[in-house]
C-alpha cells in the first residue's frame, strides 16, 4: 500500500476540505404561525414571542 512521502501542508488540507464541507449555507427559515414574520425554525419568534402556538415571552412593544 502506498504511503505519502511528505506531510500535506495545512493550506493544502484545508483547501481540499473546503470543497467537501461546502461552506456556509443559509439557515432554514419559516413563517410564524401567529404573526407571519420570518423566523428561524425551532426557535422563538422574535416579533411576537410565541413558539408552537404558546406565548413564551412577552413581546416588546415598539415606542
Amino acid at each position: 500500500m502506498a504511503n505519502p512521502k511528505r506531510k500535506h501542508s495545512k493550506a493544502r488540507t484545508r483547501t481540499r476540505r473546503s470543497v467537501y464541507y461546502g461552506g456556509l449555507s443559509r439557515p432554514n427559515t419559516m413563517q410564524c404561525e401567529s404573526c407571519g414574520q420570518t423566523k428561524l425554525r425551532h426557535r422563538l419568534c422574535p416579533a411576537c414571542g410565541k413558539y408552537r402556538g404558546r406565548q413564551i415571552v412577552l413581546a416588546e412593544e415598539e415606542a
